[in-house]
């Protein structure tokens, strides 16, 4: 008589090819390395209308908070200021239709600050 309980193991070698093919995946969506001269020249022009992105910077938006102060944030990484600049989201933020070397430009400069 065959048993109609299903064998537990028999997926077992299939778990750590999927988890490969899931980092080869992730591996494009990851932010690029950034340069972070040219990420603080376009904070300059694109962000500092409303954030404070440089220490000589004296005016920005009161609620908004500053590049330094996101760069020290305990979550913060260059990966998670690409993918939150490359999706819509709830801020008031307009669309500055940055490429992805210049998202990881910016968010290079962020870093810097830390």
């Amino acid at each position: 008589m065959k048993s109609n309980r299903r064998n537990p193991h028999r997926h077992a070698n299939a778990i750590p090819l999927l988890v490969a093919g899931l980092l080869l995946c992730a591996g494009p969506a990851a932010a690029e390395d950034g340069n972070a001269t040219l990420g603080k020249a376009l904070a300059v022009k694109w962000c500092s209308a409303c954030h404070i992105v440089t220490d000589d910077q004296t005016k920005g938006s009161a609620d908004v908070p500053s590049f330094r102060s996101i760069a020290s944030r305990p979550d913060f990484s260059e990966d998670a200021v690409v993918a939150y600049l490359s999706t819509s989201h709830p801020t008031r933020m307009p669309d500055m239709n940055l490429s992805r070397t210049e998202l990881a430009d910016v968010a290079a400069y962020i870093a810097s600050l830390r």
